[in-house]
């Protein structure tokens, strides 16, 4: 059974859910492809995802705007409308799948109607949205009544699926949708091994700092003040792509006291030790990184310095539904005195793996109607 699978590189976790499902279809012995249309699609679209990445990092308010703007443009709603659609045809055309699946609000429309069209086979049609809650982020364009099947993180995704006129009967729950190492149980012999490889001390708390796949973060401030503040607490910094902070990191470690560990880009087993290893994890509230501190029941420190986004405020309000509270900072300054409260967490148990899913899937392409 072959599985489509689109997504966009707008932000982190698009890709990641992406990636997870991509990788959990083939282990069950199926084959998947996944397409990016927006990304590698006509040069408009493209510079619309990559400036929406660019404002994410520089200035993410301005996706107040942004966000609004693509809510009403409807720039994907319907096939007649897109532009330069051939080359993803075509694609459809050689790769000839039985389902096709989006995680991409944007994705889910007017790109399943040209996947329909392109492709020789009835086909059925999927939404998994990773949004954890209802919200101001909650895009209109994750509805589509017309598909077979809508699928949430969350109880909380679901309901804001069902209230916005997604069927009840078409919607499931099925648990958050992550990297594979997310799904296994914590082996403290792998966790030390994990850390001494990178070269941290197990036994000693530290705090991590994130950066979300497009480098959004505040590291530098952070640690500034940290120095000036005289936190006795060991930093890790994850820096993925960015070589230039990686670099300005370690030279900040040498000539400020402050004991700081620059990291690359970190893969999904690193990460998920990294995670039950912290003594808190501050980084900005995407979906991606939110969800995968959830599966590790980590405590967060929310970043909202230059602004929320639209899109986080959804995972803001899970945060504050389900637990104690959500700590936020909207100046890096501050975290000296965040870190004196009480850090939230919250834990989700994840299964053994993303198998509820997938048979979902199955019984969907195997159904003839």
């Amino acid at each position: 059974m072959k599985l489509l699978i689109l997504s966009s590189s707008t932000g982190g976790g698009h890709d990641m859910r992406a990636s997870a499902l991509l990788n959990g279809w083939n282990d069950h012995g199926h084959e998947g492809c996944i397409s990016r249309p927006l990304d590698d699609g006509f040069l408009a679209y493209r510079m619309g995802a990559e400036f929406y990445n660019l404002i994410q990092v520089k200035m993410p308010w301005f996706h107040q705007f942004y966000f609004r703007f693509l809510e009403y443009a409807n720039l994907h709603r319907r096939a007649s409308t897109i532009l330069g659609t051939s080359r993803f045809q075509q694609q459809v055309r050689n790769f000839c799948p039985d389902l096709v699946l989006s995680v991409h609000a944007h994705l889910n429309h007017g790109f399943f109607d040209l996947v329909s069209k392109a492709s020789s086979k009835s086909l059925k049609s999927i939404v998994y949205c990773g949004e954890l809650a209802d919200g101001p982020g909650f895009s209109r364009h994750w509805i589509n009544p017309k598909v077979d099947l809508f699928v949430g993180p969350t109880s909380e995704t679901c309901d804001a699926a069902v209230k916005r006129g997604m069927s009840t009967e078409k919607v499931k729950n099925c648990g958050l949708l992550l990297r594979s190492p997310f799904y296994a149980k914590l082996d403290e012999c792998k966790r030390v091994s994990c850390l001494k490889d990178l070269k941290i001390d197990s036994s000693q708390p530290f705090l991590l700092l994130a950066t979300g796949a497009n480098g959004a973060n505040r590291h530098l401030e952070i640690c500034r003040r940290l120095a000036e503040a005289r936190i006795n607490i060991p930093v890790v910094a994850l820096c993925g792509n960015d070589l230039g902070l990686k670099r300005k990191l370690t030279e900040f470690d040498q000539n400020q006291g402050l004991r700081v560990l620059a990291l690359p880009k970190m893969g999904g087993e690193q990460m998920f030790h990294l995670l039950h290893s912290a003594l808190c994890m501050v980084g900005r509230p995407g979906a991606g990184l939110t969800s995968e501190a959830l599966a590790c029941g980590t405590p967060m420190v929310f970043d909202l310095s230059r602004g929320v986004m639209p899109q986080e405020s959804n995972n803001l309000n899970f945060w504050k539904s389900r637990g104690e509270g959500v700590l936020t900072m909207n100046d890096p300054n501050l975290l000296p005195n965040v870190l004196g409260q009480k850090i939230p967490s919250i834990r989700i148990e994840l299964p053994s793996s993303p198998s509820e899913l997938i048979l979902l899937l199955e019984a969907l392409g195997s159904r003839d109607d």
